[in-house]
């Protein structure tokens, strides 16, 4: 998930009580919740040794079980020779419910993480096996709407953080309104819910908690997360029903997220040789709730020796440990070949798609040039 959406639910668990155990409560669940990464950083060794590194060791058991002592200690120590130094008639900070905040926040993270498509690595650094929830797309406004509510209320009592949140309120309701993929019910949910939510801090402000706002928005996001991975999980049968009617040998189907619409799922098909791509909308009648979307593509489950050279490629280690559904088109050029690598789980977003690479190589099969994509 992005960042955006890690740090609203620390935020609102502090709002849910968790605030009032512990000075400096707040703060520690903040970055609990984005610590695991901590492996952004290397993004700036570019894009295949992102690839590489994100989402694995520390998001990984091992790290899991270490981050909150970590994250305590250095809380503590900042309590200690920072906050109270500044302030000696503060209380102090409590090492149980500080570490009781560090493990929540930080184990929410690949809660969420797991939700989306594009996988983590639990049990890194001992299995590198991928796990995906394929719930929730990698950016959701309904956990950002969610979580964020009872921050709001709780946070925006000053003008200078009343003007941070509308400006984020700004550039969120322009990043779900604007793009022609967002369907209008979704347009108009998501303004129905910022008026509330505007509405809630001018006039409701004073009869409603906080953390009364913020049980009920938990509720309500534990319940979004519990419809949305269930209609995933109907989906997928029902999809793979659909084709089988339709005579195609479909081995297994998955259910993956629409960005900003609960109600429609992407199935991908795969039989032994193809990809297929079905769209399933719980809004449309039973007659026409499964249509075909996109041309198919083929599936390699074998491939050939210049595939394999491509996926050796020092260069793609990171992609081709990440591919899950993997398509190559294979050209022969007057020096050699030329490879092109994509997920299919990405390649057809109108952006251009992640993860996918272009790789040349001469007729020894050695790498030439590669070019490579996020």
């Amino acid at each position: 998930m992005d960042n955006l959406a890690h740090s609203l639910v620390g935020a609102w668990m502090a709002e849910a009580g968790l605030k009032r155990t512990t000075p400096l409560a707040t703060a520690t669940l903040v970055i609990g919740a984005n610590l695991p990464d901590v492996d952004a950083v290397f993004a700036f060794g570019g894009t295949d040794v992102s690839l590489y590194w994100r989402r694995g060791w520390t998001h990984g058991v091992l790290a899991l079980s270490l981050w909150p002592f970590v994250l305590t200690g250095l809380m503590l120590l900042w309590d200690r020779y920072v906050r109270r130094r500044r302030h000696p008639d503060l209380p102090p900070a409590r090492f149980g419910p500080l570490l009781v905040c560090s493990v929540l926040s930080v184990l929410s993270h690949p809660a969420l993480d797991w939700l989306n498509t594009y996988g983590v690595r639990l049990l890194m650094p001992f299995d590198g096996t991928w796990f995906y929830g394929d719930t929730l797309f990698i950016v959701d406004p309904w956990v950002w709407l969610l979580a964020g509510a009872s921050v709001i209320m709780a946070d925006a009592r000053t003008r200078r953080s009343a003007a941070g949140w509308l400006i984020l309120g700004a550039a969120t309701t322009a990043l779900v309104t604007i793009p022609d993929f967002v369907p209008w019910p979704a347009k108009a949910l998501w303004s129905v819910g910022v008026v509330a939510i505007l509405w809630l801090r001018l006039r409701a402000s004073h009869t409603l908690s906080a953390q009364r706002v913020a049980t009920v928005c938990g509720v309500a996001l534990v319940l979004y997360l519990g419809a949305i991975l269930l209609g995933s999980q109907v989906a997928a049968p029902g999809a793979q029903a659909w084709l089988r009617a339709q005579n195609l040998p479909v081995e297994r189907t998955i259910a993956g997220p629409i960005p900003a619409n609960p109600f429609v799922r992407d199935i991908i098909a795969l039989t032994p040789d193809r990809y297929h791509f079905v769209s399933a909308n719980f809004l449309a009648g039973e007659a026409d709730r499964f249509r075909f979307t996109d041309a198919s593509q083929p599936r390699d489950t074998q491939p050939g020796p210049v595939i394999q050279a491509a996926l050796a490629t020092p260069e793609l280690r990171g992609l081709a440990n990440w591919l899950r559904l993997p398509t190559y088109q294979v050209a022969e050029t007057a020096d050699g070949w030329r490879v092109r690598i994509n997920d299919v789980r990405y390649s057809r977003m109108q952006s251009g798609g992640l993860g996918s690479a272009v790789v040349e190589l001469d007729r020894e099969l050695r790498p030439v040039r590669v070019r490579t994509r996020e």
